[in-house]
């Protein structure tokens, strides 16, 4: 039954009916209180006593409410009225999508502009675990401010799915389309509009993500040529076009389109969810680099044959303008003798990436990927050909740690859900090579590929089509090394350089020549940071913050002649240098003077910023003082890397530096706030644990550790010790803050591999990380006293485990979030399950962590990515051989 004009429901007056779906009626309504027109959905009263649809009803409620965007119509209000139940939402002035597209198609340039606003807004329901499951053109709005994605009373948490109703479709089900108003008497009903259902909806498979992919590929295929991507005469027929058959290119219905756009359409309606774009961020992203228009991809056929010639021409041009040489006079040469021109450039910002890092030239010299976030710390490799001025998002790479080329130039490498993945360039589904411990890998022309290990590993190799991580090396321990990093394949594919690690930083230490098949390395020298082969027989390493070249005699497996300066003020990172060279002599790098800086803020239980940002800087390892009113900060110099520890006051707003000389990191709190501790490396006294008063006056006292690496991770108020890691992990140990005689000592039963061990405010627990049985590392608590029990207390992931709420509750690092377990221990010791919090900022460190909270759980002091374009760059020379041969 329809309402009338001057009917109230609670204080909304109805106006107008605007229209009718499968879950309700729309009116416009006058809001009397603020005196406001609104749009008021009202479920309709046959269906109220169905109690599927009910809480249908009320779910789309939840749903819209979470979704604050641009792009989403806007909830106001939810209520009910005697046996009325109702939605208030915004009132959006404009016509639908599908109104709009019975007079024919977009324009490209409007089809990429809504079509963008509509994967943004995808991707932020996405984010919230919501998956629209209706998107269509009917239900999206378009305004004077752009588009709107309305109706979610088909939504649904992705958190709370539950199996699917059935297998397949029935000719009952499909009559029942919800987006038209009739009853829904059929169990089972499969949900969503039929014209834009995924084939695993068809399937009567549960909807994901993947499945609003694919109806947007739907949209942005009409809104691109005006026709549906799927056309049938009957249900029958339109079922078999979706599951079987292939729309006509967009190329070929609208010539002049671009072949990017069209091809992007065609990975969104790819047949298998696995192998289609996996989210709408990455298509939003697709959409945007497109619209740029300079790419020769994103441009018609006709027109990028021409545009390819003059951004090639200008590109040259600009590249002689910066040649490094007397460019000025080569004319006057002869050509027979005119020297190999050499270009530099810069690369500029990417639209939508706050952060870019980690520059790789492809072997061929043709391409560069970067490691690039965007502003809710999400990590993807973004490709540029080095003749274009614009980079791209590759699909599929979201994630990942770190790419490395393949020989042959097509695919990158990389470890992502510990795993290490391949994938080809243009984008698709990673192909999973197996399980990773480690993150950096090097893939050789003999087609292994070696990574190194986590915590204590040696060098693994693995066959680039799949296999069996083996062991390509071993640890030295007796000249001090405690494990393998950074490895890199020479031209053969059998030798190869790493770095032997003596710090456990995984920041500097022995450069070693190893070969496949044999254990043993050659020590043949010393870097600061990685180290990499250049073409020419030239080894790439870092002293301090300078990159230097070293010819390499491979016959008798030493370093020869003296190190030439290529570049200075290389920006370290956590990479141990950004920089990159092919073996066709191209060479980036990225300037320490760039670093992305860190913003310190103040967040609630659920991630929420509460108040200004405290600090900004090349922050690390925050620590929140007992009683809440100071920080302790790892704080890293730019020019010089080295780190030095600060607190912060948080009333007063002023900061003082702590320590002076050498390095110090990893700063704990005394229990009573008055002294701090960290791991100080001072080059003439070595590494000890420094001990001293946190008002910065005072005597200092030393504990000295035998070697590098130690990690300090707490000062334990049950047992007043300090709780520290050695180098090789080989368990917790303790040390007396007021001893400067005795050495730490590991604790009873804490004598396997394991760090970031932490105890108990009443000390009866300690929790601790550990990779030992293999695979991802994860948190576990052991017992000190009483029955010895051990348990394991992150369900897929964890490190950083620290005690909260008076030892009731553990928050640890889970894969992306911030993560809770509720601990009993009234009675032995039960945990509870894991529930995230908020979403982690930075990557997973051993050594450095982004967050700190107080006693009671409920504030956090986050370390955040910069929110705006960062002001780095990756510099370009596409000729090594001049630098090595100036002289």
């Amino acid at each position: 039954m329809q309402l009338t004009p001057g009917t109230k429901l609670g204080p909304y007056e109805i106006v107008a009916p605007l229209g009718a779906g499968g879950m309700g009626e729309v009116y416009r309504a006058r809001d009397t209180r603020l005196d406001r027109e609104v749009a008021i959905k009202v479920l309709p009263q046959h269906l109220s006593a169905n109690p599927e649809v009910r809480a249908r009803f009320e779910r789309e409620a939840k749903t819209v409410s979470s979704l604050n965007h641009p792009h989403i119509c806007t909830l106001f209000d939810v209520g009910r009225e005697g046996d009325t139940d109702y939605l208030v939402m915004e009132l959006i002035e404009g016509e639908t999508l599908a109104t709009r597209l019975e007079k024919g198609a977009l324009p490209t340039a409007e089809t990429l502009r809504i079509g963008s606003q509509i994967a943004d807004a995808l991707d932020r329901a996405h984010r919230a675990g919501v998956v629209h499951r209706d998107l269509k053109p009917g239900n999206i709005m378009l305004t004077k401010s752009g588009a709107k994605l309305m109706d979610f009373g088909l939504a649904r948490a992705t958190g709370m799915a539950g199996p699917a109703s059935g297998s397949g479709v029935t000719m009952e089900a499909l009559t029942q389309s919800p987006t038209i108003a009739q009853p829904l008497t059929a169990e089972g009903t499969i949900v969503g509009t039929f014209q834009y259902m995924s084939p695993e909806q068809l399937e009567g498979k549960e909807a994901d993500v993947r499945s609003d992919v694919w109806a947007l590929g739907c949209v942005l295929y009409e809104m691109a040529t005006g026709k549906r991507a799927f056309e049938g005469k009957s249900q029958a027929s339109l079922i078999g076009s979706i599951m079987n058959s292939e729309p006509a290119p967009i190329s070929q219905v609208v010539p002049m389109s671009p072949p990017a756009l069209d091809r992007l359409v065609r990975a969104c309606l790819t047949k298998s969810p696995d192998e289609r774009v996996q989210t709408a961020h990455d298509v939003k992203l697709q959409l945007q680099w497109i619209a740029e228009g300079g790419s020769q991809a994103g441009v018609a056929a006709p027109v990028a044959r021409r545009r390819r010639v003059r951004e090639r021409a200008a590109w040259i041009v600009a590249a002689f303008a910066i040649v490094a040489g007397s460019a000025g006079v080569a004319w006057l040469w002869p050509r027979a003798h005119a020297p190999k021109p050499v270009y530099r450039f810069r690369t500029g910002s990417i639209p939508g990436i706050v952060n870019y890092s980690w520059p790789r030239v492809s072997p061929d010299g043709r391409y560069l990927v970067v490691q690039a976030q965007d502003s809710t710390g999400k990590t993807t490799a973004w490709l540029r050909p080095m003749d274009q001025t614009l980079a791209r998002p590759i699909l599929g790479s979201d994630g990942l740690r770190r790419a490395y080329w393949s020989p042959d130039n097509r695919e990158i490498v990389f470890v992502a859900n510990e795993k290490i993945q391949r994938l080809a360039i243009t984008g698709g589904t990673p192909t999973v090579v197996c399980q990773a411990r480690g993150s950096d890998l090097s893939w050789g022309a003999g087609g292994f590929i070696l990574m190194d290990g986590r915590f204590t590993d040696s060098l693994m190799v693995v066959p680039a089509r799949g296999g069996e991580l083996r062991p390509a090396t071993r640890i030295y321990r007796e000249d001090g090394e405690i494990g393998c990093g950074w490895p890199c394949f020479l031209p053969d594919g059998e030798h190869f350089l790493f770095i032997g690690n003596h710090s456990g930083s995984s920041v500097g230490g022995d450069i070693r020549l190893g070969r496949l098949g044999s254990l043993d390395s050659r020590l043949i020298g010393k870097s600061d940071g990685r180290v990499e082969y250049a073409p020419g027989g030239w080894v790439l390493y870092l002293k301090g913050a300078t990159l230097l070249a070293q010819k390499l005699d491979l016959g008798h497996e030493a370093l020869t002649g003296e190190p030439l300066t290529i570049a200075e003020n290389i920006r370290i990172g956590d990479s141990a240098g950004d920089f990159s060279i092919s073996m066709a002599g191209v060479l980036a790098y990225g300037r320490g003077d760039k670093m992305a800086v860190q913003t310190l803020v103040e967040t609630d239980r659920t991630g929420r910023q509460v108040g200004p940002a405290i600090t900004r800087g090349l922050l690390t390892n925050p620590v929140l003082a007992p009683d809440g009113s100071r920080l302790l900060l790892q704080k890293q110099d730019a020019q010089t890397s080295s780190a030095q520890i600060v607190v912060r006051d948080l009333k007063r707003g002023t900061e003082t530096k702590l320590t002076l000389t050498g390095d110090a990191v990893m700063p704990v709190w005394s229990p009573d706030g008055r002294r701090f501790a960290c791991v100080s490396a001072d080059p003439e006294s070595g590494t000890s644990l420094l001990v001293a008063s946190s008002d910065g006056l005072g005597a200092r006292e030393e504990i000295a550790v035998p070697g590098g690496g130690w990690m300090l991770t707490q000062w334990s108020p049950a047992l007043d010790r300090l709780i520290v890691t050695p180098p090789d992990y080989a368990g917790t140990y303790e040390a007396d803050p007021d001893s400067t005689e005795r050495a730490p000592r590991v604790m009873p039963g804490l004598d396997h591999p394991m760090a970031q061990g932490t105890v108990s405010p009443d000390g009866r627990w300690a929790a601790y990380a550990t990779n030992a049985g293999g695979g991802a590392p994860q948190v576990y608590v052991q017992s000190l006293t009483g029955t010895p029990g051990r348990w394991q207390i992150s369900a897929d992931y964890g490190m950083h485990p620290h005690w909260f709420k008076g030892g009731s509750e553990i928050i640890y690092e889970g894969q992306s979030d911030l993560m809770a377990v509720s601990i009993d221990t009234r009675n032995g010791f039960h945990p509870g399950t894991p529930r995230p919090l908020f979403a982690l900022p930075g990557a997973h460190q051993v050594r450095e962590q982004y967050w700190t909270g107080s006693p009671d759980g409920e504030r956090f002091f986050i370390l955040q990515a910069p929110r705006t374009a960062a002001t780095g760059v990756i510099e370009v020379v596409t000729d090594f051989a001049s630098l090595v041969n100036r002289r």
